[in-house]
């Protein structure tokens, strides 16, 4: 006479709840991602095929919006040229040949990036024009 068992263990594996929770996590961060609003300017930069590769200490933006020209300096709007040329004195005090970064929109026309490019050569420090890879 043969005993038999009274329970069998089921082999299988549901991945049903697992594929639930990666859905879920999936949703979850394609929506956290598109609530986030980077810190950046939105700037037309001019295209180059010539690219530094050297790090800025800091960065200088200058905008165009219907005429009126904003400047700001690591993101933070200092208001005209006098500003800048404070809020760079600030940043930049003690350092070894210190490197600037100038971010001008394409609407900019070319007499305000002068005016910050005799800032930085007032105050002797290096200035890199940025722009976008052809």
């Amino acid at each position: 006479m043969a005993i038999k068992r009274g329970s069998k263990v089921d082999k299988s594996f549901s991945a049903s709840s697992m594929t639930d929770l990666m859905f879920l996590l999936l949703l979850f961060l394609l929506i956290a991602t598109t609530l986030i609003n980077p810190n950046a300017l939105k700037l037309m930069l001019p295209k180059s095929s010539n690219q530094l590769k050297d790090k800025a200490m800091t960065t200088v933006s200058i905008r165009n919006d219907k005429g009126t020209y904003h400047y700001y300096v690591e993101l933070q709007e200092v208001g005209s040229l006098e500003g800048v040329e404070r809020a760079l004195r600030a940043r930049l005090e003690g350092q070894n040949e210190p490197t600037v970064s100038l971010h001008a929109d394409k609407s900019v026309v070319w007499d305000e990036v002068v005016k910050v490019m005799n800032v930085a050569k007032r105050n002797g420090y290096k200035l890199q024009a940025a722009t976008q890879p052809e």
